[in-house]
């Protein structure tokens, strides 16, 4: 018996509009491709699992590859094992244009999250090749490494190598779940620590970075529109809260004696949400993480240790999210008599998308008959390191019911084209 296999090209075509096949762009190409990579690392529920610096993220990668020469592309790739296909321009000496995404996955992730986005930059590429059309400017299709961060909890290894922005001492004190080092990792497939830290490029040879990603959420969906203009990434900002009170017998407290640490925790909880709403329609702040000492059943908590993630498209209303938050921890600390630390575990800042670039993809799409539409990232993505960098765009499709890290995620064929289209012509303008 031969291995199990995901029909995704068969439930892509069902209902596939063939007219969208013009310009060299072909949706049974594309649906053909995005088979073919689900099939690498399939899980029993018909999800992806190709965790970074994998096996498997590596034989997407190597498909890929191939591909990319099919397509005329030089294939080089550098010591993070970001893989990048090169096509020359008529003018040598204008900077380049980075187009893709990347392949590996959560662990039972789906189908569309990071492939869709390299493939789409690669069939831009190929349309080209059948038309015989050169770009302008030189054009490069990227696979980064390691955007999802599921092996390391600690994710864009492949993109923070390419702007050197990766702490590699602090990479150097990973491990992953079966107790292998960043540095074994890295040697397991190939790399080494000092080929990963002479990946980082010039970044001033490019002009500008754009990413087709899926959207994750449902606002295009709401709006009946296959793909939107993304108005700028939401940097997350990770502050961990300790609550301390006095752990106690349930039974022999009096109730009006008592520093519930959990207690405190929960109103700090509930009123998370609600600070986002009065700053701006952007910001987001979930707890979505904790830990309860001594945890048991007849034992007044105490000590809570949660994560608050805030997050915003302006930098500006992210740090008014965390102050606001802040300010609501230590004043229900007080209320309930328990101490109150904290310490910020991550801090992304957020990258707003120019507005020269949005207008292009506002053409873009109105030259396809979509009505364009503005929304944010509230996830991150690897436009977010390169961005901070160079200029960067992104172009979101639509999602199904909104899901996405899971093997129901889903985008109809039909809306990949297009924004399909929407990138090339986008690519075009520049």
């Amino acid at each position: 018996m031969g291995e199990k296999e995901f029909p995704l090209k068969e439930k892509l075509f069902v209902n596939y509009d063939t007219s969208l096949d013009l310009n060299g762009i072909n949706g049974e190409r594309l649906a053909s491709r995005l088979h073919k990579i689900a099939q690498i690392g399939l899980t029993d529920d018909n999800g992806s699992n190709r965790p970074g610096f994998s096996p498997k993220e590596l034989q997407a990668k190597k498909l890929i590859s191939e591909w990319m020469k099919e397509a005329g592309l030089t294939v080089t790739t550098d010591g993070a094992g970001n893989v990048f296909g090169r096509l020359e321009g008529k003018d040598p000496t204008k900077k380049t244009i980075l187009s893709g995404s990347h392949v590996d996955s959560v662990p039972n992730g789906g189908h569309f999250d990071g492939p869709l986005g390299v493939l789409a930059a690669l069939e831009v590429a190929q349309a080209w090749e059948e038309e015989g059309y050169v770009p302008e400017r030189p054009y490069e299709v990227v696979i980064f490494t390691d955007e999802e961060g599921s092996r390391f909890n600690s994710g864009f290894h492949g993109s923070k190598a390419v702007t050197g922005k990766g702490n590699v001492e602090e990479s150097l004190k990973l491990t992953d779940l079966a107790g292998l080092s960043f540095t074994e990792v890295l040697q397991s497939i190939g790399l080494t620590v000092d080929g990963y830290v002479a990946s980082k490029r010039n970044m001033k040879a490019y002009e500008l970075f754009v990413e087709v990603h899926i959207e994750q959420g449902k606002r295009l969906e709401r709006e009946n529109l296959p793909c939107g203009i993304v108005t700028g990434i939401a940097g997350p900002y990770w502050v961990e809260f300790t609550f301390t009170g006095e752990a106690g017998h349930a039974g022999n407290t009096p109730m009006n004696d008592r520093k519930d640490a959990l207690v405190a925790a929960s109103e700090f909880i509930q009123r998370v949400p609600e600070i986002p709403i009065g700053i701006s329609e952007n910001a987001v702040a979930t707890v979505g993480k904790m830990s309860v000492k001594p945890n048991g059943v007849n034992v007044i908590p105490g000590e809570v240790s949660l994560y608050v993630d805030m997050r915003d498209i302006n930098q500006i209303d992210q740090e008014t999210i965390v102050k606001q938050v802040k300010e609501a921890a230590k004043a229900i600390a007080e209320k309930h008599g328990v101490g109150l630390e904290w310490e910020e575990k991550a801090r992304v800042a957020p990258v707003p998308i120019n507005e020269e670039n949005q207008a292009l993809l506002k053409d873009a799409l109105e030259e396809h008959g979509i009505t364009p539409f503005y929304l944010p990232s509230g996830a991150g993505h690897d436009a977010m390191i390169i961005g901070e960098e160079i200029p960067a765009a992104m172009l979101f499709v639509k999602s199904k019911d909104g899901i996405s890290h899971n093997p129901a995620e889903w985008s109809d064929l039909n809306d990949c084209v297009q924004a399909v289209h929407v990138l090339k012509s986008f690519l075009e303008k520049y």
